[in-house]
């Protein structure tokens, strides 16, 4: 799996997930510092105790995306980091714990990503230009966090992370209404509701296509589904920019 892991991210151009799972706190399932008079010797195991928990996620990253959910075992994850099962078991007790935590942290870097991408800044454009803006961050961190998908969408996936994913979603989609709503002040609101509907699924749909292509053709289909978002909405928005949201009471 290594090598078919170097040669993914040497065909996609991007880097994979291994290279974006940032060290994180220790927590359930990590061994405890020992006590100590030193005060750098609980520092230096907390480092070292990160430092082991994002190796694994990383490995867990990899493993999810070769093989999927289900197929992965806590053995496999071991070995493509490089260490025991006995190792992987003082930081995470099964494999439903590292789902979890991987999960926890790709939402949360998700958010970010698509807060800034639905920023104000942002959406006060242009159509073609407000496409580039949103989809350009939305897309990158999809192709650089395949794992991402694995685990959001995945069968079997432990059931907090569909239902984080879930009301991850239902935000998305009230914020792509707000955006909408901007830019067709006098549309009545269910077909506002409508549009965003289409616009939600086009995109997830676009995105499938573009995950499961590298390189040129990639970047084809990104191309693509701007064109088919843009064909879309321009007769709605014609060359109308949003209006400026109403001020918060």
């Amino acid at each position: 799996m290594p090598e078919a892991k170097a040669d993914k991210s040497a065909a996609t151009g991007a880097p994979g997930d291994a290279s974006t799972i940032e060290a994180i706190p220790e927590g359930t399932g990590t061994a405890a510092p020992e006590s100590t008079a030193s005060p750098t010797r609980p520092r230096r195991r907390q480092a070292r105790g990160e430092a082991r928990i994002a190796q694994l996620l990383r490995a867990a990253a990899d493993v999810f995306c070769a093989n999927g959910y289900t197929a992965s075992s806590t053995n496999a994850i071991a070995r493509e980091a490089g260490v025991s099962p006995g190792t992987l078991y003082q930081f995470f007790p099964n494999k439903e714990a590292i789902a979890v935590e991987l999960g926890d942290r790709l939402l949360a870097r998700w958010r970010d990503t698509y807060g800034a991408a639905f920023d104000q800044s942002q959406v006060e454009q242009p159509l073609d230009s407000m496409l580039d803006a949103v989809l350009d961050p939305l897309i990158a961190f999809n192709c650089e966090n395949p794992a991402f998908a694995v685990l959001m969408h995945g069968s079997e996936i432990p059931g907090r992370i569909t239902e984080e994913h879930d009301t991850l979603h239902a935000t998305m989609l009230t914020r792509v209404e707000a955006v909408l709503a901007g830019y067709l002040p006098e549309t009545p609101a269910p077909q506002v509701h409508r549009v965003a509907d289409m616009i939600f699924m086009i995109f997830k749909a676009g995105l499938d296509l573009i995950m499961a292509h590298e390189g040129e053709e990639r970047a084809a289909y990104i191309r693509e589904l701007k064109t088919v978002l843009f064909r879309y909405l321009d007769p709605l928005v014609g060359d109308d920019l949003p209006c400026p949201p109403a001020p918060t009471p």
